[in-house]
């Protein structure tokens, strides 16, 4: 969720952030997912499970762009969506 914060954040600054908007895009929806399943996870909830499933789905999607791009605020957030 914090690298898809700071890539987001970083993405705004970029020159040409018309050419990041799907990226900007799942970097949002990415974190989101993310801290939605560490609250989940972390009070036990029977649904946890499937928020997760839906969580690695969105990492997914959100790696991929990010491994597109050659910034390195991308390229970081990339690798930490894969080891997510």
């Amino acid at each position: 969720a914090e690298a898809c914060e700071a890539c987001h954040d970083a993405c705004l600054s970029e020159q040409d952030v018309k050419m990041m908007a799907e990226c900007i895009r799942l970097d949002k929806d990415c974190a989101q997912a993310c801290w939605a399943a560490a609250s989940y996870m972390s009070r036990g909830s029977r649904f946890a499970a499937a928020v997760c499933r839906l969580c690695v789905e969105i990492c997914d999607a959100c790696g991929a762009e990010c491994a597109q791009h050659e910034a390195e605020h991308c390229q970081r957030c990339a690798e930490a969506c894969r080891l997510c």
